[in-house]
């Protein structure tokens, strides 16, 4: 036996020919919807025996005391950090924590959003993969009325909470750490090109160069993944297309910085006096390895406990205007970048 299809809002607009946003936002009743409109839209949903979802537009008022949490890993330090502090807040207002693994994997964290049973989460907080600003997936669900809140790599083209380190001034200072201790031809091992994240340090990098009058060098800036075996292959790289080795690199997280170390010891190249290396995290592991790895501290337990604080108030209040959030970072100096 086939199972019934269900009439959904965007059957509603089509039949309307108006936008499943503004559907979704009538049968919500939020204040930017005039009430001619809204009339329309729930005369169409009775013709139509139309069954709102409890989650999706707030006409029934049930709450599931569950929120998904959409991230790319659990077994690094700074994902492990953000739940911490997400848990805490969670814990306080008597909700749990679904976690969804995408392995930072696109098409898995498309499957996972589209599979998601809305009614049994009362709002959802997500780090994306990359997706070339491709985020259907996830506008279709804001626009069933769940409430989403991104986190760290976020979706520039959506409408929607976020909450953020400040990459870019943390790039910058960084890339001007470096320059102070004498280096000049900086390389950026980075991440995949699409993510507002990536372009953020990348513009800070490129600040901090132009600003102390240092050319931009394309062939100095690497594209890839986060891992650790990332930063490793992209240092092969670097040097393969430069016939002028880089004397320092500023690597987008830790996990590549320490793949750049040990890729740079593997070439006895001395770390620090030869070329120096900074990264971007305060992982725990840049105080084990020898030497010890610069970086720049994110505040991830801080951006655990806003994201689902402001996770919290759009559950609460279906016209909760979406808010921007950025957290500053820390400059931390250690071994890696001494040249003496």
């Amino acid at each position: 036996m086939m199972r019934r299809r269900y009439i959904t809002i965007k059957d509603i607009a089509k039949a309307l020919d108006i936008s499943v946003a503004t559907v979704s936002r009538a049968l919500r009743d939020t204040y930017d919807v005039n009430s001619q409109t809204r009339q329309k839209v729930l005369a169409m949903a009775n013709e139509l025996n139309y069954k709102p979802n409890f989650n999706a537009t707030g006409l029934v008022k049930r709450s599931t005391h569950n929120i998904g949490v959409i991230i790319p890993a659990i077994t690094n330090y700074y994902f492990s950090t953000v739940i911490t502090g997400i848990q805490e807040v969670a814990k306080d207002h008597g909700f749990n924590l679904i976690l969804f693994l995408t392995n930072d994997s696109p098409e898995v964290e498309i499957k996972i959003v589209e599979d998601l049973s809305v009614s049994s989460l009362d709002g959802i907080l997500a780090c994306v993969s990359a997706h070339e600003n491709n985020y259907a997936h996830f506008i279709e669900i804001i626009d069933d009325g769940l409430p989403v809140v991104f986190f760290d790599r976020v979706a520039d083209n959506i409408t929607a909470s976020k909450v953020m380190q400040d990459d870019y001034n943390g790039a910058f200072a960084a890339v001007q750490h470096l320059i102070d201790c004498g280096y000049k031809r900086i390389a950026h091992i980075t991440g995949p090109k699409d993510l507002l994240l990536t372009q953020k340090r990348l513009s800070g990098y490129e600040h901090a160069l132009k600003i102390n009058n240092l050319t931009i060098d394309p062939s100095l800036i690497i594209h890839s993944g986060f891992s650790q075996a990332d930063g490793i292959s992209d240092i092969s790289l670097l040097f393969a297309q430069n016939t002028q080795a880089p004397d320092a690199i500023f690597a987008v997280n830790d996990r590549k910085g320490i793949g750049a170390i040990l890729a740079l010891k593997q070439k006895n190249i001395l770390i620090g006096k030869e070329i120096g290396v900074i990264g971007f995290t305060n992982d725990p592991i840049c105080e084990i390895i020898s030497p010890t790895l610069s970086t720049v501290a994110e505040p991830a337990y801080e951006i655990g406990k806003t994201s689902c604080s402001l996770l919290l108030k759009h559950i609460n209040k279906a016209a909760f205007a979406a808010q921007n959030v950025t957290l500053s970072a820390e400059l931390i100096v250690r071994e890696s970048t001494q040249r003496g």
